[in-house]
């Protein structure tokens, strides 16, 4: 078969296969002979039947599918390899030319990587974040911590209004023009008030019940939530409140740090908390400069990306939303429902995230070349070891050998080493 390869604008190749009629017509035979049980034709035995009958009978292109499947995907990844060609795109088949006694001519395009190119990447501009702890930090957390570990109580003063900070015990039903709605209602549900947990301007209106209290809730539902046919529309909730709780926070002393902590007086308590807020805070810190130096690395990356790489991407993207999506007992179609999206106004939605991800990965490449940074495989096995060691999996020793496995960590690990090549030498300012 006679391969000719040309490449195009935008890392798009085009692969032009010519199987001459000689061989195609031995192709069509051996589709004949391999599928012939599969044709009746009244008035003979199954597998008997002459190919010229099958043909007429069946149209002369029956056998053209045939040769297409033995034979386009082989020569396809075949011409991939002897032309060392990185495709990052689905293949697009366009059969050209096909027909008995003709040459059987195809074309298949995909895209290829793109080249990089990246200059100045160290010496990146970023701003300072301060990690200083201050006294209303320590302050804050230590009433967070009171937040854990207060009681909840109820409120025996049936006279006692419903304030903020509250837990209300309520019946509650929604109606739009009148007619009760799919999902609005709800019997002894506990709410906070003033957690925002409901529609805006709910929980401000039930500010001043009284438990046996029944009240009218007016809200507007926002223009973007999540279920179209409610989006944007007035509603009343009738709503009955029977029970209040209220939080009763510890007193913040010494008997206190000893209840929550290993320390005997809230002075450590507090040292000790200090500590753990300044290592929060460079932690957080190093990762805010870590990203907004990718953000602007990313900026100076100049390469033009194929939308078939992007579209590929986009389903790489999806099915890791999936996968995450699994884990918590949904899957995709059930996020898109609730978010109210189809799969292509979310993979729209998802496009500028892949294009910057392309980017990233293809900055960095480009930085490894120049770098010369390398993974041994020392450094993977030690990194597959510390990972089944901390997911306790137990299976080091089958990963080890696993090709895809190691392929991945070493792609994991060499991001690592290049990201520090640019965070280290970040400038703060």
């Amino acid at each position: 078969m006679n391969v000719k390869v040309e490449k195009k604008e935008n890392s798009v190749v085009e692969i032009e296969f010519t199987m001459d009629k000689e061989q195609f017509n031995l192709e069509l035979d051996k589709a004949f002979k391999a599928n012939a049980k599969k044709f009746n034709v009244p008035g003979f035995r199954k597998g008997m039947v002459p190919r010229q009958v099958v043909e007429k009978t069946y149209g002369e292109g029956v056998l053209y599918e045939f040769v297409i499947e033995n034979t386009v995907d082989e020569a396809y990844r075949t011409a991939v390899v002897e032309n060392e060609l990185d495709i990052v795109s689905r293949p697009e088949l366009d059969i050209k030319q096909i027909g008995k006694d003709k040459d059987f001519i195809f074309v298949v395009t995909v895209c290829v990587k793109p080249e990089a190119k990246v200059k100045d990447y160290k010496g990146i501009e970023v701003k300072k974040v301060s990690t200083r702890v201050l006294k209303k930090d320590v302050d804050e957390e230590l009433e967070r911590i009171r937040e854990k570990n207060a009681r909840i109580v109820s409120v025996e003063d049936k006279k006692r209004a419903l304030k903020n900070g509250d837990i209300s015990v309520i019946d509650f039903e929604g109606f739009v023009d009148g007619v009760a709605f799919e999902g609005g209602k709800g019997e002894n549900f506990e709410l906070t008030i003033g957690s925002g947990q409901f529609i805006p301007g709910f929980e401000d209106q039930m500010v001043g019940m009284k438990v046996g209290e029944e009240r009218d809730v007016n809200v507007k539902f926002p223009d973007e939530y999540h279920a179209p046919d409610l989006a944007g529309k007035d509603a009343t909730f009738k709503v009955k409140l029977h029970e209040i709780k209220e939080k009763i926070l510890p007193e913040l002393d010494d008997e206190f740090a000893k209840d929550v902590s290993e320390f005997d007086t809230l002075e450590d308590y507090k040292k000790d908390l200090n500590k753990t807020i300044k290592e929060r805070k460079e932690n957080s810190a190093k990762a805010e400069k870590e990203q907004e130096a990718l953000d602007k690395f990313v900026e100076k990356v100049e390469v033009v990306i194929p939308d078939g790489m992007v579209d590929e991407e986009i389903e790489k993207m999806v099915e890791e939303m999936n996968a995450n999506l699994q884990y918590q007992g949904m899957n995709i179609d059930m996020y898109l429902q609730y978010m109210g999206l189809t799969l292509d106004q979310y993979k729209a939605e998802m496009r500028e995230s892949a294009t910057k991800r392309i980017k990233l990965n293809l900055g960095l490449e480009a930085v490894a070349k120049k770098e010369k940074v390398e993974v041994t495989d020392e450094e993977i096995d030690a990194k597959i070891k510390e990972l089944a060691a901390q997911y306790g999996s137990g299976n080091d020793e089958s990963l080890l050998k696993n090709e895809n496995a190691r392929a991945y960590m070493k792609q994991q690990l060499q991001n690592e080493k290049l990201i520090k090549v640019i965070t280290d030498s970040v400038v703060e300012k």
